[in-house]
């Protein structure tokens, strides 16, 4: 077993570093109700957002049902597994379960088709614990974050991490150098696993470790796109900025739209200018790459957009926030309304029995008129939500608010049917209090107690001459309304 699984920390107050977000995690813990907001934690990997969420289960006898990006995430998973958890009590003995959504920012394709959907629905309906666990904060669905309560944890310092794996060492008799530790610590960056790891590969086989042995199992660090944009217009040497674009993820082609959203913030015209010179060249190489399959000019669209641009920018640094291009912007916008488009038109088709092709060029008008006329009765009939509801009334303020009331409707709806499936609470009948009898009074029968001593009703005689007939009965009130 490696040693980050083998040293996971069992309990909140064994987690190193983040004390603020320990504090805020068991605060959170203490004062749970079914009302309380979902945890998200997010911070970068490695720095204990997955330890620290079971070791709170520990600490306060918890149950853990996790679902990660090892498992499929679609949405029948989720409401399956995390769905079920979230409203049912645990079976094990423990006092609650806690739902934990780990790399919630990370579901990908088909294979997590309608998981975002799903968990908005397991927060709106939970009736357990839950935490959410992802690295990029803004890589989850605006919706999602609104309902959640956010706990960022931050890198791990080296002064931090080096009792850490001092203390390991300790616990496998290794002699390990303070050098060797300093250096393990300052090469992980913050990610306390990351050092763990390192530790154990460099340890591996050893009795005794110093600082020579250290270097062949640091970690592989990345640069972000962040970072090169920040150097792109900082006084960074040329060899330099060629270094940072061959550690960045991205492809050239990637970097060049990155690189054209930041011109913006070049303030002179004839800079401009000079920058988007140097970027229509550095596209002619990506294009040539492309249509030629050969990939060695990546390296002079790289040099040319990267080295031109900074010589246009002058190294006076970039004072604004950077932002991914604006065309990627738009295009997130246009397929998510081709994704709101694709489902509103399978749910009016289906119920139809009309080929969604059909029903675009030939009904889609008509409906949409009908739509306006009832708007409320067609989104209970077809369980529209806001965004369906709207591409037909083209009015997202009044379409947000009829699936609000519908919402609402429904919430009072399953609240009455709650009440009618309770079983009636029996009142409880006093005993009346009995009239003390007086002394050497003996107790009456019941046939002679002058509360059970019926009525006596007068009987008038029959009139003389008339001979006795049988009295007809007494007609109730039943019998009176009968013929009616």
């Amino acid at each position: 077993m490696d040693w980050a699984e083998k040293y996971r920390p069992a309990h909140l107050a064994d987690l190193v570093g983040n004390k603020t977000a320990v504090m805020q995690i068991a605060e959170w813990a203490k004062t749970w109700t079914r009302k309380s907001r979902p945890l998200l934690l997010y911070g970068k990997p490695g720095i204990g957002k997955t330890s620290a969420a079971y070791a709170l289960a520990n600490d306060m006898n918890w149950e853990v049902v996790e679902l990660n990006a090892s498992d499929q995430r679609t949405a029948a998973v989720i409401e399956r597994i995390a769905g079920a958890g979230s409203v049912t009590a645990s079976l094990t003995g423990a006092t609650r379960k806690l739902i934990v959504l780990d790399e919630a920012d990370n579901l990908q394709g088909n294979a997590d088709r309608g998981g975002a959907k799903a968990i908005l629905e397991c927060i709106r309906h939970a009736q357990q614990p839950m935490i959410l666990i992802a690295n990029d904060l803004y890589g989850i669905s605006p919706e999602i974050r609104a309902r959640c309560e956010p706990v960022q944890f931050k890198a791990v310092p080296a002064r931090s991490i080096v009792p850490r794996i001092r203390y390991l060492c300790s616990a496998e008799k290794i002699s390990c150098s303070d050098a060797a530790l300093q250096s393990i610590a300052e090469s992980a960056g913050g990610d306390i696993r990351s050092a763990v790891n390192m530790l154990y590969a460099s340890a591996l086989g050893r009795d005794s470790l110093d600082e020579g042995q250290v270097h062949t199992s640091q970690k592989d660090e990345r640069v972000s796109i962040f970072s090169l944009i920040t150097a792109l217009f900082g006084k960074t040497r040329d060899d330099e900025l060629m270094r940072l674009s061959y550690d960045v993820d991205d492809t050239p082609d990637t970097i060049v739209q990155w690189v054209e959203g930041s011109v913006v913030h070049i303030t002179e015209p004839p800079s401009v200018e000079r920058a988007y010179r140097y970027l229509s060249r550095a596209d002619q190489y990506l294009g040539y790459t492309y249509r030629r399959q050969y990939h060695t000019l990546w390296r002079y669209a790289t040099a040319v957009m990267l080295l031109g641009v900074a010589d246009a920018a002058g190294g006076k640094g970039i004072h604004a926030r950077i932002m991914p291009p604006e065309r990627w912007q738009k295009m997130a916008a246009a397929k998510k309304q081709k994704t709101i488009r694709i489902a509103t038109l399978n749910k009016v088709s289906a119920t139809m029995h009309v080929p969604q092709d059909t029903l675009r060029e030939q009904y889609l008008d008509t409906i949409s008129l009908l739509v306006g006329q009832d708007p409320a009765g067609f989104a209970r009939e077809l369980s529209f939500d806001a965004d369906q509801l709207n591409f037909f009334l083209n009015d997202r303020a009044r379409a947000a608010e009829i699936i609000r009331v519908i919402v609402q409707e429904e919430k009072e709806r399953e609240k009455e049917a709650k009440k009618e499936a309770a079983p009636p609470k029996k009142a409880k009948k006093e005993p009346k209090a009995e009239k003390p009898q007086k002394k050497g009074e003996l107790p009456l029968p019941e046939a002679q107690s002058p509360k059970a001593a019926p009525a006596k009703v007068k009987e008038e005689p029959a009139p003389a001459g008339e001979p006795e007939t049988k009295k007809a009965p007494a007609k109730t009130q039943s019998t009176l309304f009968d013929g009616f």
